[in-house]
């Protein structure tokens, strides 16, 4: 079961990431939120992150999308 707190919580880390990230011009600091935000799905409730990632196992993990599903994951 997936708990409001669960779904709040996510949502208010990957938009704040997310804002942080695509505002940045430095690429250590992008690089920094990408394995922060890596790290936060490997630990996160698997049931919440198959509803935002379509069960996609390389969801917020992939380089070359990361903008883009770091954009998806808040808005689903």
């Amino acid at each position: 079961m997936i708990t409001k707190d669960s779904i709040e919580t996510a949502y208010s880390f990957l938009h704040q990431k997310r804002n942080v990230y695509i505002h940045s011009s430095l690429d250590w600091q992008k690089d920094d939120i990408e394995y922060a935000i890596a790290s936060y799905a490997d630990e996160m409730s698997q049931e919440l992150l198959n509803a935002i990632s379509g069960g996609r196992a390389d969801f917020l993990r992939d380089h070359k999308r990361f903008q883009e599903d770091i954009t998806e994951s808040y808005t689903i």
